[in-house]
């Protein structure tokens, strides 16, 4: 397997196991994510209106793509969860907070730098742009 994975990203052929987990390791204690995660899942959340309400604006079409840098104080309109652990993080019609962006940021960063180890995060739309980078989106309520 390790042969496969290394011929889909060339970035890890000459990399031991050591210097992966190094590498890993280096952007975990960048962010200090287990401080990052606890007070994510611990902070206070804002509900700006009823789950149901926020839903309707998809159908309504009254949504907007907002990038991650501009999320911070914005409605989401889905749920926002990463896996693992699986647990959601927002539900539709609850407002983003800055150690929610912050954790989002950290998701964006890892990704771009561990291509095959990318965090699972539902709700965060990824869009390739037309010079191949990768920018990452929530859907909120329209402002």
């Amino acid at each position: 397997m390790l042969p496969e994975f290394c011929q889909k990203h060339p970035r890890y052929e000459k990399m031991g196991l050591a210097d992966l987990c190094q590498h890993v390791h280096q952007l975990y204690a960048k962010y200090d994510i287990a401080r990052l995660t606890t007070d994510m899942y611990l902070s206070d959340l804002t509900p700006a209106m009823k789950p149901s309400d926020a839903y309707a604006h998809i159908a309504l079409r009254k949504t907007e793509r907002v990038s991650i840098d501009a999320l911070e104080g914005r409605i989401t309109v889905g749920l926002i969860t990463p896996y693992p652990p699986g647990i959601p993080l927002l539900i539709p019609g609850e407002v983003f907070n800055r150690q929610i962006v912050d954790y989002l940021k950290f998701a964006r960063e890892f990704n771009g730098l561990c291509p095959g180890f990318e965090t699972d995060i539902h709700g965060l739309v990824e869009q390739v742009d037309v010079d191949g980078k990768t920018r990452y989106f929530a859907d909120c309520v329209r402002a």
